[in-house]
């Protein structure tokens, strides 16, 4: 089994990018979109000038437990760049989101709580909703992560859109926002402090 029928068995299709948006990334992109992939791993992932996009990841079943994932993730750590992906939220008829969400943490990733993602899937056509996950080597802001997803977007997830699926995805003002009532209520919740 190749690369791509590995990441089409493991992940949702309303998540899954064609094979050909995939090719033409790591044809064309390929300064900045790279795959790493082993006998038990594919990764696929965005490295910028600042930071990298997990954009997906999956270990097999055979090896989970043995450190893989830990490994993979340590390799970009190293880099010292702050790391970003998307997560579906926990569903509780699917184990694995709980079991993601669990790595994630210990891998000491945050959850950027004031992110808002949501997209209309162009192969369900249906609202796919994902949180987004970051760990920096510095104390860098959601408004930040933000800025960064929004490249990303910009970059690999709508990158020749309209070619490759026949209509373009949603502006990322549409899909990508920050919550200005959270934002709000932290404002009030510092200045009560500062008083």
């Amino acid at each position: 089994m190749n690369w791509y029928e590995k990441l089409n068995q493991y992940f949702p299709v309303q998540e899954m990018k064609s094979e050909k948006h995939f090719n033409l990334l790591l044809n064309e992109k390929g300064d900045i979109y790279k795959k790493d992939e082993g006998p038990y791993h594919v990764l696929l992932y965005a490295e910028l000038k600042d930071f990298i996009f997990i954009d997906y990841i999956y270990v097999s079943k055979d090896a989970r437990g043995k450190g893989i994932g830990h490994k993979i993730i340590d390799r970009l750590k190293n880099k010292n760049k702050a790391i970003i992906l998307e997560v579906e939220p926990v569903n509780y008829q699917d184990s694995d989101t709980e079991k993601r969400l669990h790595f994630y943490a210990r891998e000491d990733f945050r959850h950027a709580k004031r992110i808002g993602y949501e997209r209309k899937s162009l192969a369900t056509d249906e609202l796919n909703v994902m949180e987004i996950l970051y760990w920096t080597p510095t104390n860098e802001s959601e408004e930040s992560i933000l800025e960064k997803m929004k490249k990303t977007y910009e970059e690999i997830h709508t990158y020749k859109d309209d070619e490759i699926y026949g209509e373009s995805y949603q502006p990322v003002e549409e899909v990508l926002t920050l919550d200005q009532e959270k934002d709000d209520i932290l404002e009030q919740i510092q200045s009560g402090i500062k008083s």
